[in-house]
Order: C-alpha cells, then structure tokens, then sequence
C-alpha cells in the first residue's frame, strides 16, 4: 500500500501543462495612479486588463493594513479617482464589464488592440471625453457607446465598420470624429445632430453619397471624405458655413461641388473625374486660398477663373489642358501655379521650369499683345487728363486699379470711370496718399479686397468702417500707429496686412473683429499682445509677429489653438528659446501651454 494517502482529484498531467502568467502591475505604478488620477499601461503586453486597474479605488492599498506612519505626500486616504486609463498596444480581444467600476473616466486609450466588440458597461463611464479605439478589429458600434453624453473625441480609424448606428446622432458634444480607413458604405442621417462637431475624417471607406442631414454641421472646420466612391457632393453642404478645409481626392466627381461655403480657403479635389469648370461653381468659392485639381481631365480653363481673387495655390497637374487665358495672369493674389503634365500648346517647356512669376509675366504680355476683336468694346482707354484706365479689369474684373504712381491724389476721373460698376476690388498702392480716397465710399456696397500699401498714411480715416462688404485690407508699408475703434464694425473682414508701420501694441479693435484669420504686424515696434484677448478670435490661422519689440511671449498664448502660422523671429525675447521657435507654430503652442502655471 502506498504510504501517501490521496486527498482528492490529481490531474496527473499538470507537470506537463503550460502554466498562464499573469501579468503583474508593479505596485509602484498603481500607488502613483491613485494620486495623478492617471494609469499608462501602453505596450506591456497584456492579454487582459488585471482586476486590480479596475478596483484601483475601491480596494485598500496595502499600506492601509500597516502601522506605519505617512508624510503628507503619502496619505492614500486621499487617493483620487482615475480619470485617464491608456491601454494602448496592447493584446487586447476583450474588455470586461468591470469597466464601469472606474466612473470618473475622462480619457480611455484602447487603440491599437485586438478588440472584436465593446462591453455594454461603457455606458456607465459618463464622465468620458476621449475614446480612443483606432486599429482594432471591431465590425461594429454599440449603441451605448452613443449614450456617452459628455464625449468630445471619438476615433475609430483602422476597424472593420460596416454601418453605424443611428444612435449616433444622440453624441450632442462631440466635437472631433474620426471613422478612416473603415468599410462603411453610408452614413445615418442622425449623423446631422452632432451640432458642436470640428473635425470629420471618412476618408477610405466606401461611402457613395453623403447624407443632407451633414448641411446641419455648421461648426464643421474640416471634412476630409478622399478615397471613397462619391459621384456627387450634396449642395445641402453649403449649410457648413465654418468649412474650411474640404478632402474630396480620389472619388468618381464629374464636376466640383457647388458649395456657397464663406469660410473655405483650401479644396483638395484631385484624382476624380472632373472634366469642366463651370462659373456656377468657381462663383461660389469667395474665400478660396488653396485649389487642388490635379490628375483630373479637365480640358480648359475658363475666364471665370478669375473669380478667385484670394486664390494663391493652383494646382492642375496631369490634366488635358492645352491653353491657359491670359485672365489667368491677372489674379491678384496667385503665387504658385502647377502645370506639369499638360499637353499645353505655344508655352515653351523652359518657360514652365522657370517658375510660376515667369509664367504669369508671360501671360500678362499676352494681354497686351492681343488684338482687339472687331464686335469688343477697347479694353483700355485714355481720359482728357491722360489717367489711363484699364477698361477690361474695371468692367470684366471689377478691379479699379491706380498704383505705382507716386501720385498724392486719385484723379476723379477715374471714379468717373468705375461710376455704376460693382468694383470689388480696388488697388492704390505704391503712391503718395496721406488719407483715405473719399470717392472710395462709393464702393461701399461691393468692394471686398482694399490694397493702399506703400503710400504714406499717418491715420486710417474712420470713414472705412462704411465700407461694410471688406474682407481684406492692405495697408502694408505706411506710418500708422493705431487703427480706428470703428473698424470693429467690419463684420466681413478676414485678412488684414499692416507689416512696415508704426504700432507698439495689436490694434484694439482687431481683438474685437471675430471673423479675422490673418494679421500680419510684423517689422513694427509691438511690444505687447493680450492673449486672454487674442483667444476670442476663434478663426485667427496666420499672426505675424516678426520683427517687434516683444520681450516676452505670455504662455496663454498657447491657448490659440486655432493658429496655424504664427511668426515670433527677430524679437527680443529669451523665451521661447530660437531652437523651439524654429521647429514651427505647433511647437511653440506646446511650449507655452506647457508653462502655464497650474
């Protein structure tokens, strides 16, 4: 008889099994969470979240059970809840329902993972404002993820999405959505409540059309839907009257989308099907910066071309193009011009390699050169004081034109000339004005575009607040030093040039101007900017701030988020140092968020 007695069931190959290791957290990492409210546990390889994240403030620390005394610092009595839980690549095919026993979640990382589905608890973290759960394997969206009333961000890029459901809708507060590289093949019309909604990336799904309902997103900045198979772009989205950046590249488009958008600088349209350009369309683009056509089959350019006056990046690589107009030369603001892979007739190939300058000096040769048509009115004509008008900008482009003349006075002449013509834009820089033009008024109910750059102003004359319909002013290289309080009244201005004057601080009144986007102040003498100010101007993308007298740059700065371009070089400040400041705008934002005190 054998002399140990059996207690029980022995499995006699247990030697033999794999023993599972659990991951372990090291204590040290947990106690640190309970005082930050913050746990990263990013890339350490776990199969499965371990029970003691998820109670990390319901059980007692071990130190709890020990007679032991505490310094301030160490009292775990006054833990704090966890607010932040990263997860990220990780192994991740599941997450428990114990989820719902950290509810003072703000920001839950599980991107790049293995997650096939999501737990129903996630309803209950309704303190959450990120959720993060890009490169996953989901197919699909609980409807009680859409039950998270306070979610500002939801990213879902890189799954395996097929619908969404219409819940959706019920996400009042999200301002950022991300569902890229999906299978998705349309959208839940609910999609159109999401009225506090920024930023939307649908690009590289299989989407056909858009919804109406989007034509609702009226805080929408950015709508990026490349890579789909859309034959149209529904007129309804005109409704995005805060549209600026619009990704249409790589669809089945026949024709660009007519969007009466105020706001939209920059179009990416390339790689689709379209082979016109129609007035209706190009009519609709007021604000355009930006304008990507290329590898399209687009034939010809019309003169309608010259609609976008605020146009300074044309591209139409690879397209059937065999003729530019000379118009073309003629728009105002257009600083590169791409070409390439054209089959263009009567433009020498070293012509194009010299660059777009060269080109559109070229092109504006061709206007004078071109004769006359024998049913064409002149386009140009000289009034009994000589003061030359150019008839074909006054009547075709709207443009009253009276620069480089060294002149101390615009000649009424030429207003005689523009009388009864919707003049939009008008340009007299270069002379030797002291004040305003008051003829200029006349133009109040058309002119968008005033250039008086280069001539010699002390003062801005009050009377410019009348010009209601103005969204750009030049007035570059003059003697001012302050602007009048009724140029706050301007309630259509976007851009204004005051580089080479005389002001010490930011112009008041700018701060007042809520649809500005460029301000350029640079070589003045500015030594002092109000940041809590400048944060109100929701829409300011460009401020130059070259070459003042700036002796510090105040960290609230930083809150300017919506800054895309922001030049600080050749100031007098320590800080930032010039190493940050040379790496660019969203470094510099960083740095001075990061010296915030706390």
């Amino acid at each position: 008889m054998s002399r140990f007695k059996r207690t029980g069931k022995v499995d006699s190959l247990c030697g033999f099994r794999a023993t599972k290791l659990e991951v372990t957290i090291p204590y040290g990492l947990l106690k640190a969470a309970r005082k930050s409210g913050q746990l990263n546990l990013s890339g350490r390889g776990l199969s499965e979240v371990p029970q003691n994240v998820y109670r990390l403030n319901i059980d007692e620390p071990a130190e709890a059970q020990e007679n032991v005394s505490f310094r301030g610092s160490d009292r775990w009595w006054e833990q704090t809840d966890l607010t932040k839980l990263l997860l990220s690549s990780n192994q991740l095919k599941l997450l428990s329902d114990d989820i719902k026993l950290l509810p003072a979640l703000t920001i839950l990382d599980l991107h790049d993972n293995q997650l096939t589905t999501l737990p129903s608890a996630l309803e209950e973290l309704q303190e959450l404002q990120q959720l993060r759960l890009s490169h996953n394997k989901l197919s699909s969206l609980p409807a009680e993820v859409c039950a998270l009333k306070n979610l500002r961000s939801l990213t879902l890029q890189q799954n395996l999405l097929e619908n969404l459901p219409e819940e959706l809708g019920q996400l009042r507060n999200l301002t950022e959505l991300d569902l890229s590289n999906n299978s998705l093949e349309h959208l839940p019309s609910s999609v159109g409540n999401l009225s506090a909604l920024q930023k939307v990336i649908l690009g590289h799904n299989k989407l056909t059309c858009l919804p109406d309902s989007m034509g609702q997103l009226t805080n929408v900045r950015l709508l990026d839907c490349s890579n789909n198979q859309l034959t149209d772009v529904p007129v309804s989205l005109s409704g995005m009257l805060s549209l600026e950046q619009l990704y249409i590249r790589h669809n089945k488009l026949c024709r660009l989308p007519q969007l009466f958008s105020p706001a939209l600088k920059e179009l990416f349209a390339g790689n689709n099907q379209i082979e016109l350009l129609e007035r209706e369309q190009l009519a609709c683009l007021t604000a355009l910066s930006l304008l990507e056509l290329r590898d399209n089959r687009i034939r010809n350019l019309p003169e309608q071309i010259t609609l976008l006056l605020t146009l300074t990046r044309l591209d139409l690589t690879n397209n059937d193009i065999s003729t530019l107009p000379a118009s073309l030369s003629l728009l105002p603001n257009l600083k590169v011009l791409l070409l390439e892979g054209n089959p263009l007739r009567g433009i020498k190939r070293e012509l194009l390699a010299k660059g777009t300058d060269d080109l559109l000096k070229y092109l504006r040769g061709r206007i004078q050169e071109e004769p006359e048509r024998a049913d064409q009115r002149p386009t140009a004509m000289t009034l009994p004081s000589e003061v030359y008008v150019d008839i074909h900008k006054l009547k075709t482009l709207k443009t009253l034109e009276y620069s480089n003349k060294q002149a101390d006075s615009i000649p009424d002449e030429l207003f005689e000339a523009a009388t009864h013509q919707p003049i939009i834009t008008v340009n007299f820089s270069r002379n030797q004005l002291t004040s305003l033009p008051a003829r200029l008024l006349e133009f109040q109910s058309s002119l968008l575009d005033l250039n008086l750059g280069f001539n010699r102003l002390s003062h801005c004359s009050p009377d410019i607040s009348t010009l209601q319909q103005l969204t750009h002013i030049d007035l570059r290289n003059n003697q001012l030093t302050d602007l009048p309080s009724e140029i706050k009244t301007l309630s259509k201005l976007q851009s204004i040039v005051l580089n080479y004057n005389r002001f010490r601080s930011f112009p008041e009144a700018l701060y007042q101007i809520p649809t500005l986007d460029t301000v350029m102040l640079g070589n003045n003498q500015v030594c002092r900017v109000d940041p809590s100010c400048l944060i109100k101007l929701s829409n300011l993308s460009t401020l130059d701030l070259s070459n003042n007298d700036l002796l510090n740059i105040p960290p609230e700065m930083g809150l300017c988020t919506s800054l895309r371009c922001l030049s600080l070089e050749g100031n007098p400040f320590r800080t930032p140092r010039a190493a940050i400041v040379a790496k660019g705008t969203d470094a510099v934002l960083e740095y001075l968020r990061s010296r915030i005190p706390t």
